[in-house]
């Protein structure tokens, strides 16, 4: 009681952060979470491909997870410094009674197109599907491999 006289505020206790919390909140929905810090970004499940792009001296490997995606369901292009992966993920569709409780698995198209450091040598390009991991093997171009220089 005497607080409240003192500084003259109201007698319930109101947290003077709650709105800015409220407006904070809105436009977290509004932004698609685009300015959370790195590792807390919330992302949607959905059909694009988690990828890891690695090299070494001759080649780039680029590997993507495809999980129930058949190799006859995808095509992949090479092009100067660039590789597109794109195909069709399905599934067996449930029962017309079914009542999902939650759903992740996503079905349908997708497409990646992934830029590379250097150029490629677009003919010499393999690809193999094992375990739904997809492992391309992409040669450098002989412009994009380091040279060893000798010293005279």
């Amino acid at each position: 009681m005497l607080i409240r006289r003192i500084f003259n505020t109201p007698a319930a206790y109101r947290d003077p952060f709650a709105e800015l919390d409220r407006m904070r909140r809105e436009m977290d929905m509004l932004t698609g979470n685009l300015f959370r810090p790195p590792g807390q970004q919330v992302f949607s499940a959905g059909v694009f491909p988690a990828v890891n792009l690695t090299e070494d001296k001759d080649n780039y490997y680029l590997r993507a997870e495809l999980p129930g995606v058949t190799a006859d369901a995808l095509d992949i292009q090479a092009t100067g410094k660039s590789i597109a992966i794109s195909g069709e993920r399905t599934f067996a569709p449930e029962s017309d009674k079914a009542k999902y409780h939650r759903r992740e698995r996503e079905a349908g198209r997708f497409s990646r197109i992934m830029e590379l450091p250097g150029d490629i040598d677009s003919e010499k390009v393999s690809a193999g599907l094992a375990s739904g991991i997809l492992t391309i093997t992409i040669l450098k171009s002989e412009v994009a491999k380091p040279r060893q220089i000798s010293i005279k």
